[in-house]
């Protein structure tokens, strides 16, 4: 397979920079000032945190954003197969990923105007997230921060058009804190003074009460979800509310009750932005919005040919016990309207909690598949991982690869078609997506 030049560009520099994130935002301001701040000439900028939902805030925006006719640029990490995912430029009729000509010229050129100095490669990738949407035309911009808010090296734009705080949770504990509330706070840096603020339904009162507080003390005009808007289900469609009223929408293209609460926190952003939303508009959205290793259902391709015949195959990235809670419960809700025996192939990385995972899925899943995650040295081994899905109460075994369980699966199993979760890390889907021949586009 041909090397990309993007991609030789960023080998080069994890070659010469650590890994890993700077709980700073000297090194990226610094950088970005001898890029002459591109970070301050962009078009109105939706920047988004939280320990989940992020990314499928950022594909229901840009969905609304598109269904306009507007122009957008989203950037969004980490990647799932390769790294020019994380970029996406505006273009008529819907924004492309960035061509590898233009992304590699762009990396070569922050990384000379970096001289050199100590950064890390993260950094070095954010300010060419800024050189790129500040050198092309659009609209919008929809920015996903990479690790909590503060700190992060998105965290340099002085005046968003709005911040949104999706559902915040125990996550990333050695760099963000182990509780809730000072997970919260990190994830409450992202908010500006006097610029407006969407907080999504939130889990815990105390990260909530956290997050109002910020925006209060900070004089921001705030939208909270169960407060100033909401979205429910009601005979199949979505119900969404607001001070403008109510609109009738179709249900979410993304599977799973959790997503009314995510496609709502982008409705709200987007106005909050200063954007128009029409009913016509937000229906098209949820019609169309796609979010790849999200709950995605597995396209037909190479590792689908190894399964059970007639399996129902779905993927997602989801990687701490919050994720695993939504997931559990879009699965339930498939229960519910066609029954089949559920199968789970999991991997995971040693920084998460393994447990805490897969306790959401006890009562609900047949059988564990533990799998190594090839692409992260991080990743737990899989008789380890079979032995933590046990202790949450599941039966579980070790495998060599998410192909040798789909093979496993089908060879045993003689009851109906199955339905197959494959789980547990983006490393996962992100090679999954790969070895089906199915990368995201």
């Amino acid at each position: 397979m041909t090397t990309l030049a993007a991609d030789r560009e960023i080998e080069s520099l994890m070659s010469l920079h650590p890994k890993g994130f700077d709980l700073s935002l000297d090194r990226i301001s610094r950088l970005l000032e001898r890029l002459g701040n591109p970070q301050d000439h962009l078009p109105p900028v939706i920047h988004i945190a939280g320990t989940n939902g992020k990314g499928s805030c950022a594909a229901f925006s840009r969905a609304l954003l598109e269904a306009s006719g507007h122009r957008v640029h989203v950037h969004t990490s980490p990647h799932l197969v390769n790294w020019h995912e994380r970029y996406r430029l505006a273009a008529d009729g819907g924004g492309r990923l960035v061509e590898d000509k233009v992304f590699a010229d762009a990396i070569a050129r922050v990384a000379k105007a970096n001289e050199g100095q100590k950064i890390t490669v993260f950094e070095i990738l954010t300010a060419v997230t800024f050189l790129l949407f500040s050198e092309y035309p659009a609209d919008a911009v929809i920015i996903e921060v990479g690790l909590g808010g503060r700190f992060d090296a998105t965290n340099v734009i002085s005046e968003p058009a709005v911040s949104v705080i999706m559902p915040v949770s125990l996550d990333h504990e050695s760099f963000l804190g182990d509780r809730v509330e000072l997970i919260a706070a990190e994830k409450a840096g992202i908010i500006k003074g006097s610029c407006p603020v969407v907080i999504g339904a939130q889990e815990s009162e105390t990260a909530l009460q956290v997050l109002i507080e910020t925006a209060e003390r900070l004089d921001c005009p705030a939208f909270v979800y169960g407060q100033d808007f909401l979205a429910f289900e009601e005979n199949g469609r979505m119900v969404y509310q607001d001070e403008d009223g109510l609109m009738d929408l179709s249900p979410p293209r993304l599977p799973g009750r959790h997503q009314f609460a995510n496609a709502a926190a982008a409705i709200a952003a987007v106005k909050a932005a200063g954007f128009e939303i029409s009913h016509r508009v937000a229906d098209k959205a949820m019609a169309n919005v796609t979010w790849p290793g999200r709950m995605q259902k597995l396209p037909q391709g190479r590792l689908t040919e190894l399964a059970p015949k007639g399996a129902d195959i779905w993927l997602d990235g989801g990687h701490n016990p919050g994720a695993g809670v939504v997931v559990a419960e879009a699965l339930a809700e498939q229960e519910e309207k066609n029954p089949r025996p559920l199968f789970l192939i999991s991997g995971m990385i040693n920084t998460k909690d393994q447990s805490g995972y897969f306790s959401a899925f006890k009562g609900l899943v047949r059988h564990v598949y533990t799998v190594p995650v090839s692409l992260s040295e991080a990743s737990v081994p899989n008789e380890e991982l079979a032995i933590r899905a046990v202790e949450a109460g599941l039966s579980a075994e070790p495998v060599s690869s998410v192909a040798n369980a789909l093979m496993l699966l089908r060879d045993t199993w003689d009851g109906p078609p199955p339905r197959i979760l494959i789980s547990g890390s983006l490393y996962l889907a992100g090679a999954v997506l790969a070895e089906n021949g199915t990368p995201p586009t």
